[in-house]
């Protein structure tokens, strides 16, 4: 299902000298030990979710795709990286999906949120928004206007079957107005922090209503709990990546560029670098999270990772199967010289630009690369990614000492913010 290259990586140290230190920490891990671990419900989360939650989610779905013309995800952070990550990585840029899917909540930006209430004046919309709280500023401000708009739209009966709150399960701002106005709601669980929030109603309630399988979804989950529950590094390509990111640090790389080749998954590297960069970057220590998207960046960011100063690695998501092909038709004239490639599949040259990409970085440019290779784009393939992920970042947060699962950081530029915006001191 998933392999990890590191042969274009320059190691410096052997990934399997670490394996007795993976042995206590996969221990800490599994048994949820570690520090952080009030957070650590997605370890098991594979085998321990809510059966009867997850059938009422496809349940709620199935009742409101028809009414869906427009899809609104009210969230920021983990409450709607991972759910459009996925729906672009699944569904691809210009998907068939009769129903659209627009994200806000995540920006303070007037001009965005002003053309999105245009946008879906005379369109039908179903309103998913998403929030512990429900005071999170950025969401709980354009959760007012949405629900506003969608009271004048529809009436406050209506609102009550296109209105769906996930949320606490008993408490917060959030939850207490979802019982007054009779919204269905779906439950943040206690033990999940946001950006590990995307296998639960965070993420499946946009994905299942968008018209994706959540249970391949959870198969590919399933699957990678099951694969890669071991401390043995031959065995487990999640710790040989958590363990080649501290040995690349260890020999002056800072910064991890996240390489994709296909544009749908932009997105994906979006919730990756949040996963990383909230998780690690902590006391002055972690590895900057930055992603690119190729071969695309290669005609902007290209020159600086050739030839420029030596401060990063990249790690290439290659996928072996596209979700759609083109072949290069034959042109009589040929003014454009491309009747080489005539009969070549467009993905094939993608391939090939990759390959060719990898060696000069690697090869020329001295550019440690590490390769993740996954065999297509599905939902599966998406489950199987966030357990990989989810547990690599876990280990590689251990091994410097850093709790992955909270984010101290963040508080100070709120308290900033509240203090210029004048909010009331309680």
């Amino acid at each position: 299902m998933m392999k990890l290259d590191v042969n274009h990586a320059n190691l410096k140290e052997d990934i399997f000298s670490y394996q007795e230190k993976i042995n206590k920490l996969h221990q800490a891990i599994m048994n949820q030990t570690g520090a952080g671990n009030d957070f650590m419900g997605w370890v098991h989360w594979a085998k321990n979710y809510d059966r009867d939650e997850f059938a009422q989610i496809k349940e709620v779905a199935a009742k409101v795709k028809d009414k869906a013309e427009v899809l609104v995800v009210c969230g920021i952070g983990g409450s709607y990286l991972g759910a459009r990550a996925a729906i672009e990585m699944i569904q691809g840029l210009y998907s068939d999906n009769k129903t659209e899917v627009i994200f806000i909540g995540n920006t303070f930006s007037s001009t965005y949120v002003a053309q999105v209430l245009k946008y879906i004046d005379n369109k039908s919309v179903v309103l998913n928004v998403i929030s512990k709280s429900g005071t999170t500023t950025e969401t709980a401000l354009s959760f007012r206007l949405l629900k506003e708009f969608m009271e004048k739209k529809y009436g406050k009966e209506e609102c009550k079957t296109r209105i769906i709150a996930t949320t606490d399960k008993q408490r917060g701002t959030l939850k207490t107005l979802s019982n007054q106005e009779g919204y269905k709601t779906f439950v943040i669980p206690d033990n999940i922090g946001g950006r590990f929030s995307v296998i639960t109603s965070v993420g499946l309630v946009p994905m299942a209503i968008m018209g994706i399988d959540i249970d391949e979804v959870y198969d590919g989950l399933v699957k990678a709990y099951e694969e890669l529950n071991t401390a043995n590094l031959h065995d487990n390509p999640a710790y040989q990546y958590a363990v080649s990111r501290r040995i690349l640090q260890n020999q002056g790389y800072n910064v991890e560029m996240f390489v994709t080749y296909e544009p749908q998954l932009a997105m994906l590297a979006e919730w990756w670098k949040q996963l990383l960069g909230e998780s690690e970057g902590k006391d002055g220590r972690g590895i900057l999270p930055d992603s690119a998207n190729f071969s695309t960046d290669l005609h902007s960011l290209g020159q600086f990772i050739q030839e420029g100063k030596k401060v990063l690695f990249e790690t290439i998501l290659h996928v072996n199967q596209p979700q759609k092909e083109v072949l290069v038709p034959y042109d009589e004239q040929n003014l454009d010289g491309m009747n080489y490639l005539s009969g070549k599949s467009v993905d094939w040259i993608n391939k090939m630009a990759e390959q060719g990409t990898l060696e000069a970085h690697a090869e020329v440019g001295k550019v440690p690369n590490v390769v993740i290779s996954i065999e297509d784009m599905s939902a599966y393939s998406f489950g199987y990614l966030c357990y990989f992920f989810f547990l690599a970042t876990a280990m590689t947060c251990y091994m410097i000492d850093v709790n992955p699962f909270n984010q101290p950081g963040v508080e100070v530029y709120k308290a900033n913010m509240f203090r210029l915006l004048g909010k009331p001191v309680k």
